[in-house]
């Protein structure tokens, strides 16, 4: 079992940054990937950035590559997207996700990009 807290949302102006974090607690060792999720009113959850844990690869959706970036952390067990030159598209829920042999969700941090 993988337990995920989400921590770092709020509410920021175009152009903005802001920085995500999310601690993982529990089989962590069994942890193959790591990733971002993100789901706006309306729409699907769509992936946003992932990392695999073992060799620190990193890939993201188009559009926001170049301005978030994934990263982790082993010694503190958390997995960190720093977001950049934020848009008003960027308005969601995001969630955390960590794949073992199952798939385990964190509860979700809201982002609003507003003037």
């Amino acid at each position: 079992q993988v337990q995920l807290v989400e921590s770092g949302g709020g509410l920021v102006q175009p152009g903005g940054s802001l920085r995500l974090s999310c601690a993982a607690s529990g089989s962590i060792r069994s942890i193959d990937r790591m990733g971002w999720y993100r789901q706006a009113p309306g729409k699907q959850r769509e992936l946003v950035a992932i990392i695999i844990m073992n060799v620190g690869y990193t890939t993201y959706v188009d559009s926001v590559k170049g301005r978030f970036t994934i990263s982790r952390d082993n010694a503190k067990n958390t997995v960190y997207l720093q977001m950049n030159s934020l848009k008003p598209e960027d308005t969601a829920v995001y969630y955390c996700n960590a794949i073992t042999t199952s798939s385990y969700w964190g509860q979700g941090t809201q982002v609003t990009v507003s003037s």
